[in-house]
């Protein structure tokens, strides 16, 4: 990992919770490095990772199952500070000589919780506090060494502690928001119970990726394709303030992006960052390879192989440059599956990368979420319409048209994500939306237009809401602006007689169709 040297870190274990991200999330938002790793970690790995304290995440499973989830119980002979969150509260007490028990009645939702005088966690919070549950089986003793430190109505060790052995567990989950007090009591697991000390911060994050980028690159040439995200924007000028000049940026047109885009990026990129910047034309090459191909697996790994043959061959010009930058996240790791992680698709540029390329990669934000990415662009001085631009598809168009790829469908979606953004523009909800943008599938349904019979295709509207991508609820928009968004839809673009509103959060969906 480039840029966890020289930090505290915590090791979040993921039983399988949807809100282990999360968990990691707000870790790092109280200054404290954070990583996520598998459920099957060993002690000798975690020994090798020095972390300051471990926390144990949620998960579906119940501890007394025959294949429920457990934890290295040699991990638990470390000396290492653990906090157990909800299940890995349970798996704590059931490891340590506790009892957990089906309850009667299941705690779902808020919760009063009753705080113990005497406690690490809570202490300075209001003896009676709103936390939020989500279990049916609780702890109902604790494993001797422990004091109890809060109970609700139904669980009677809802949190508990031994500060001999540095080790807690919370019944609730402290990382929601509806958990109003949750990141005062994890702050308190951090710096007091672990002693960590809150140095992740964007300017020592900054400091560290440019020291390890003069590392991973200390001579020649390097290249970095630039989208016009955030992303690859904030990875190109941290590279820029690393190697100076030694650094050409390459804007590959594929073909896939939206309406002006591509003049709209390189205007952008040349006014604000002093770069050498290659634009290259590429849209013919990426349609032919795309002909004939439905299959979104498919199409990322051939666009994202297509990347790297146009990369190359840019770098045959520039002295044979070595070296390639992207804007890989955290989230597109996790989410292209890797030992920790099953695969949910493939980014184009993790699992979408060709084997036999001849770049070495560099990716400086490989362990950050969206929202540190943003925070560190503002640092750097990046412009507000290139931090809080909306995120957009490294394959573009292409995973936004369920099916194949023409030339036809590609703008009649053009011409329809345009009045989307304009309108949601309009109505200033642009920066209160993690995405808002147009999906085609490749149907017909019937229509009527002007008495006469249409046979044309839907178009989908998507807007969500999130933090990070990792999870994302659909945009409550108002009922004008989605009339207004569909009335100007159907009577503005040729091809398009019916437009739905996706209503689904992730998970169950993912925020992209394809």
């Amino acid at each position: 990992m480039p840029m966890d040297e020289g930090f505290d870190r915590v090791l979040v274990v993921d039983f399988g919770a949807q809100y282990a991200q999360l968990i990691a999330r707000r870790v790092r938002q109280a200054h404290v490095y954070s990583v996520i790793v598998p459920r099957d970690v060993t002690a000798d790995q975690v020994r090798s990772a020095s972390p300051v304290g471990i926390i144990l995440s949620g998960g579906p499973a119940s501890v007394y199952a025959e294949d429920a989830y457990e934890i290295d119980p040699a991990i638990l002979d470390l000396g290492v500070p653990i906090l157990g969150i909800c299940y890995g509260h349970q798996v704590l007490a059931s490891a340590l000589g506790g009892d957990v028990a089906r309850v009667e009645v299941a705690e779902y939702g808020r919760t009063e919780l009753e705080i113990a005088p005497e406690s690490v966690l809570f202490a300075e919070l209001p003896g009676h506090q709103e936390v939020w549950m989500s279990h049916r089986d609780a702890v109902v003793k604790a494993p001797p060494g422990f004091t109890v430190t809060a109970s609700t109505a139904v669980s009677p060790v809802a949190a508990m502690e031994d500060l001999e052995r540095k080790m807690c567990g919370v019944q609730f989950h402290p990382e929601v928001a509806h958990t109003p007090r949750g990141q005062e009591v994890l702050q308190r697991f951090l710096y007091e119970v672990c002693g960590a000390k809150p140095t992740w911060t964007h300017v020592g994050i900054i400091e560290q990726a440019v020291s390890w980028i003069r590392e991973a690159a200390p001579a020649g040439r390097v290249i970095c394709g630039l989208s016009g995200g955030v992303d690859s924007a904030v990875a190109a000028a941290l590279v820029h303030r690393a190697i100076g000049d030694r650094l050409t940026c390459v804007f590959v047109d594929h073909g896939l992006l939206r309406q002006g885009e591509a003049d709209q990026v390189e205007a952008a990129f040349r006014a604000t960052l002093d770069i050498d910047l290659i634009h290259v034309r590429a849209a013919d090459r990426f349609l032919s390879a795309l002909t004939g191909v439905t299959d979104p697996e498919e199409k990322r790994k051939i666009i994202g192989e297509t990347f790297i043959r146009v990369f190359e061959d840019v770098a045959a010009d520039v002295d044979d440059a070595k070296y390639l930058v992207q804007g890989t996240l955290y989230p597109d790791i996790i989410e292209s599956g890797t030992k920790d992680a099953a695969k949910i698709k493939s980014h184009h540029n993790v699992g979408g990368l060709p084997d036999d390329m001849d770049f070495e990669l560099v990716e400086p934000l490989r362990d950050l979420f969206k929202d540190e990415v943003r925070a560190i662009g503002e640092e750097l001085g990046l412009p507000p319409d290139i931090v809080w631009r909306q995120p957009f598809p490294g394959p573009g168009l292409a995973v936004r048209i369920i099916g194949e790829v023409t030339r036809e469908r590609l703008e009649i979606l053009r011409r329809a994500d345009t009045i989307i953004l304009e309108e949601i523009r309009r109505a200033g909800l642009y920066r209160e939306i993690w995405q808002a943008f147009g999906v085609l599938p490749a149907i017909k349904t019937v229509g009527v237009q002007g008495d006469i019979r249409t046979y044309a295709y839907p178009l989908i509207v998507r807007a969500v809401t999130s933090e990070d991508a990792m999870t994302a609820d659909w945009a409550r928009l108002p009922h004008d602006l989605l009339e207004r968004i569909s009335s100007r839809i159907i009577n503005e673009v040729e091809g398009i007689n019916r437009v739905a509103y996706d209503i689904s959060s992730k998970p169950p969906a993912t925020i992209e169709w394809e």
